[in-house]
C-alpha cells in the first residue's frame, strides 16, 4: 500500500508541476524557415506524416496521395506513378512529425523544402516547427495531389514564403498565447474555427508586409492568399500549442496528455510521465458532417497532428467559446457548451487566460489526465476536418470525434 500511496503522491506532484508549466508557457512566432533547415533530423528522403508511426504499405489513401503530391513537389517525380516507384525502391523514409519538434494537420506531410512557420517557447527556447496552411477542400494535407495543388506549393516556396519570412523579421517575435486568447473572446475555438484569429493576424502582419517594399502584385498576392483563407492560422495554433507541449514533456512527469493524433489507421496518445511512448487503438469515423453527395463510407478515419490544440484546451474543449461552428461541424450551440463542460470531467484545471466569455469568462478545461478518462469513461473529444477515403479528392467533411479509449487504458495501465 506504501509503494501505491508514494506512486500517487508522485503522480499528483508531476501533475502540479505540468499545469504550472502549461499556464507560464510563452509561444512565440519567431519568424519562417525551410522544413530542411529548422526541423531538428530533417532531411531530403525524410517524409514527416501525421499520427503514430506507420509504414507505407499500411498508410491510407489520403496519406499515400499526399505522399506522392509532396515527392512531385519536391522534383522527386514528374509523375504520380515515378513517384510511388521511389516510394516503394526504400529510398524514401518516414516518421511521425511529433517526433521531429513538428506537427501537421490532416495528413501532416512534411517535406525538406516545405515552409514552415517556427514558434518558440521563450522560457525554455525549444522550439515547433508546422507548415503554411493551404486553405480547405482541395489541399495536399487532404490528400489532392493534382497539378493545381502542385503548383500552389510551389507558389507558396517561391513567392508567399519569401515575403513573409522578411516581414516577419521586420515585425520581431509575435506573442501567440495572447491571439488565442483574444480569439477565444472573439468566437473562435482556434482549431476548427479561425476567423477571428486570422483576422487579427492579417491586421497585424499587413503593415510589415507593406515595409517589405515588395512590388504591388506580390504583396496583393499574398494578402488575398491570407484573406481568403479563414483557416489560415491554424498553423499557428498547432505550432503554438505543439511548442507549449514540448515545454511541458521536458519535465518527464505526470498522467496527463501532451499529444494526441492520428494517421487514418490507428489514434495514438502520449503522457508526460511516460516519455515518447505511444499509446495507440483503431481509428474511427465520429460524428461528422459531410459535404453535399458524400456518406460516412467516403470518409478516412481520424487523421491529424492539429488535436495537439485539444491537449491544452482549445478546439472541442472550447466549444462553448464558438457558437457559429455549429454550422460547420453539426449539432446546437447547448451541444457545444455541454460538449465544453463535459471535458471538464477529465481535466486537472482551468486556464487562466484561455477563457470564454458565453460561460461568464470560465477557463478552458485542461490538461487531459489519462487517470480520469478511464475513471469515468469519458474519452476526449476532437474537432476535425475529414479527407476522403479516395486518393486525391480531398476535403469532404468536418465534425466532432472521440479518441478511443482503449488508449488511455493503455497509458495508465504502463502508469502502473
Amino acid at each position: 500500500m506504501a509503494m501505491a500511496s508514494n506512486s500517487s503522491e508522485h503522480l499528483e506532484a508531476g501533475n502540479q508541476a505540468v499545469v504550472e508549466r502549461l499556464f507560464e508557457a510563452q509561444p512565440f512566432l519567431i519568424g519562417m524557415a525551410l522544413a530542411g533547415e529548422a526541423i531538428p533530423g530533417m532531411h531530403p528522403n525524410l517524409v514527416l506524416h501525421a499520427g503514430p508511426p506507420i509504414a507505407w504499405e499500411n498508410m491510407v489513401p489520403a496519406m499515400q496521395a499526399a505522399i506522392l503530391g509532396a515527392l512531385i513537389f519536391e522534383g522527386r517525380a514528374e509523375t504520380l506513378e515515378a513517384a510511388r516507384e521511389l516510394v516503394e525502391s526504400g529510398v524514401i523514409s518516414f516518421a511521425p512529425g511529433h517526433d521531429h519538434q513538428a506537427a501537421g494537420a490532416m495528413t501532416g506531410i512534411i517535406t525538406a523544402s516545405m515552409p514552415v512557420f517556427v514558434v518558440e517557447e521563450k522560457k525554455s527556447g525549444i522550439r515547433a516547427h508546422v507548415t503554411v496552411n493551404e486553405g480547405l477542400g482541395k489541399v495536399l494535407r487532404f490528400g489532392a495531389n493534382d497539378p493545381e495543388v502542385i503548383e500552389r506549393l510551389r507558389w507558396m516556396r517561391d513567392e508567399f514564403y519569401p515575403l513573409m519570412r522578411q516581414a516577419l523579421e521586420i515585425a520581431g517575435p509575435m506573442n501567440l498565447k495572447k491571439a488565442v486568447a483574444e480569439a477565444l473572446r472573439r468566437g473562435d475555438e482556434v482549431h476548427n474555427r479561425n476567423k477571428s484569429a486570422t483576422t487579427q493576424f492579417f491586421k497585424e502582419i499587413t503593415p510589415h508586409l507593406l515595409a517589405t517594399g515588395a512590388p504591388h502584385e506580390k504583396l496583393a498576392a499574398v494578402l488575398k492568399f491570407i484573406a481568403d483563407n479563414d483557416h489560415f492560422f491554424l498553423s499557428l495554433a498547432i505550432a503554438q500549442a505543439k511548442a507549449t507541449s514540448l515545454y511541458v514533456e521536458q519535465l518527464g512527469v505526470g498522467s496527463t496528455v501532451t499529444v494526441m493524433a492520428g494517421n487514418g489507421v490507428e489514434v495514438g496518445i502520449r503522457v508526460g510521465g511516460l516519455g515518447k511512448k505511444w499509446f495507440t487503438a483503431p481509428a474511427q469515423v465520429g460524428d461528422i458532417k459531410l459535404f453535399p453527395g458524400y456518406t460516412k463510407e467516403d470518409a478516412t478515419p481520424t487523421m491529424g497532428d492539429s488535436y495537439i490544440t485539444e491537449s491544452i484546451g482549445l478546439g472541442a474543449f472550447a466549444l462553448a467559446a464558438a457558437p457559429a461552428i455549429a454550422s460547420f461541424i453539426g449539432g446546437t450551440v447547448s451541444d457545444l457548451v455541454e460538449r465544453s463542460n463535459t471535458m471538464r470531467q477529465i481535466t486537472l484545471a482551468e486556464h487562466p487566460e484561455f477563457v470564454i466569455p458565453a460561460l461568464d469568462f470560465r477557463g478552458v478545461p485542461c490538461p487531459i489526465d489519462v487517470r480520469k478518462v478511464v475513471e469515468t469513461g469519458v474519452t476526449p473529444l476532437i474537432n476535425t476536418g475529414i479527407a476522403s477515403n479516395k486518393p486525391g479528392v480531398g476535403q469532404v467533411g468536418a465534425g466532432v470525434q472521440q479518441v478511443p479509449l482503449e488508449c488511455f487504458q493503455k497509458a495508465v495501465a504502463a502508469l502502473g
